[in-house]
């Protein structure tokens, strides 16, 4: 059982004992440090966080610890209730509060949970940020409210429509051509809070919607990664229903994979591949994505005329790089897509309606807009980790292996080979070493992703 604190969050597996995992004492700790933390940097008397959760078994119980926790410091709360990531993203500065809490462990299986931190601007905590968050809970530096300036709770439950509303407020979204196209669209929503969203925001697209795993219980029906290892219901569900495509997401719906009609993955990493390829033959300019993405969107970029870069790992590194460059849009390799327009935060709600109206100017199936783009292919492995194994020493003896190759240490050890390519890091949100390959075709791709762990393997002993 597992405690992870990094820059994306606090993140941990439900019971154990206190400090190896998420507890309800390390809820409380860390909730009051962020809490500790805002009060350290304003000089408002009072202040507000939004705070919602997607459907996990847990989410009650972490929600009620965390909410009471920032009454007990005196921060008013605003309670969303079931919710998603990017929703919370969008209502902290609609509200005009002073942060958010997101209580969500993404991709993760059920045993887990995790507070995920943002700012006024609803964006991520950077890294030095975060940092001093877990200094004051390792000091436990807290200094609650008297009982006549505790916090008060607003309930708001209507943040998924006004999110629905900002997404279909945009530009580049046509409600009414999407309307005339007639889709239909098998959704799964991984029981959690996309199975509420999504539907929603198809039918108002005028989408015929069919609903798989869309009962927001917490009881996940599979892994909730959208790997095309999880995702054979729905595969099989796209073809027997004759659907144009199939949406899944992950359980706080920031992360989307596309079917193709066919029953094929669309493959993740060409979901911000094909919206970016939208928005760029609409509005020309730089895109950014994650060492861990495709060279595919640098392909796509280049034929639009704009500049591609590469950031670290990390939804705040890639943000922090799209500001830099004056990318219009951008997100990482994993079906996260991030457009400014809206918001800086990754939001399937916003590619889902992107894609949908690009769909809508194709004379294409999804199957051959898919076979139109530049052909690369993953392979996603990883390590698992035991307290024995020195990632870093691990690290140094690759980058010196293959010394004479293009190698980035920026994020890990990312070998540039002149056809493929290799990226090993330690995760931010699991106890393991992520080894993602990427190659002209899928043999390679595997065969250049067992060729590198079987090094590693054999540096480590294991």
């Amino acid at each position: 059982m597992t405690l992870i604190k990094s820059i994306s969050g606090i993140r941990g597996t439900i019971g154990g004992k206190v400090g190896d995992n998420l507890t309800p004492v390390d809820a409380v700790k860390f909730a009051s440090a962020y809490g500790t933390f805002l009060k350290q940097n304003t000089d408002k008397n009072k202040l507000t966080v939004v705070i919602g959760r997607d459907a996990r078994i847990s989410g009650p119980m972490i929600h009620n610890l965390v909410v009471n926790t920032l009454i007990g410091l005196g921060i008013d709360v605003i309670d969303l209730g079931l919710s998603t990531t990017p929703t919370i993203e969008v209502a902290v500065p609609l509200e005009k509060a002073d942060g958010g809490i997101i209580l969500t462990a993404s991709h993760n299986p059920k045993q887990w949970n995790a507070l995920k931190l943002l700012n006024a601007k609803g964006e991520f905590l950077s890294g030095a940020e975060g940092a001093k968050i877990l200094e004051i809970a390792e000091a436990e530096a807290f200094d609650f409210s008297d009982v006549d300036t505790l916090g008060e709770i607003v309930v708001n439950d209507a943040y998924m429509d006004i999110h629905i509303d900002e997404v279909l407020n945009l530009p580049l979204v046509d409600i009414e051509a999407v309307k005339a196209a007639k889709f239909k669209v098998v959704v799964d929503g991984v029981n959690s809070s996309g199975g509420i969203i999504i539907p929603k925001l198809l039918e108002q697209m005028g989408v015929e919607v069919i609903k798989l795993y869309c009962e927001p219980n917490g009881h996940f029906p599979h892994n909730p990664e959208p790997l095309k290892e999880h995702l054979g219901d729905i595969c099989k569900l796209v073809v027997e229903e004759k659907a144009d495509f199939g949406i899944v997401v992950d359980p706080d719906v920031d992360r989307l994979a596309f079917i193709s009609n066919d029953g094929e993955m669309f493959g993740e990493e060409y979901t911000l591949v094909a919206v970016a390829d939208y928005v760029l033959s609409k509005t020309p300019g730089n895109t950014v994505s994650n060492m861990s993405s495709s060279r595919a969107l640098r392909d796509i970029t280049q034929k639009h005329g704009g500049t591609y870069e590469a950031s670290a790992v990390g939804e705040v590194n890639v943000v922090e790089l799209m500001k830099k460059n004056n990318a219009i849009i951008g997100g990482e390799g994993n079906g996260g897509i991030i457009y400014p327009e809206i918001h800086y935060g990754r939001d399937a709600l916003v590619g889902v309606a992107l894609f949908l109206t690009y769909l809508t100017g194709q004379d294409k199936t999804v199957a051959e807009l898919r076979a139109s783009y530049p052909q690369y292919f993953m392979s996603k492995n990883k390590i698992e980790l035991t307290p024995q194994i020195d990632v870093d020493a691990i690290l140094t003896q690759m980058t010196e292996k293959y010394k004479n190759e293009n190698i980035s240490t920026v994020d890990g050890v990312k070998i540039d080979f002149e056809t493929e390519w290799v990226h090993l890091r330690k995760s931010n949100t699991e106890p393991i070493i992520r080894i993602y390959t990427e190659a002209p075709s899928q043999y390679d791709a595997d065969i250049l992703a067992e060729r590198i762990v079987n090094e590693i393997k054999q540096i480590a002993g294991i």
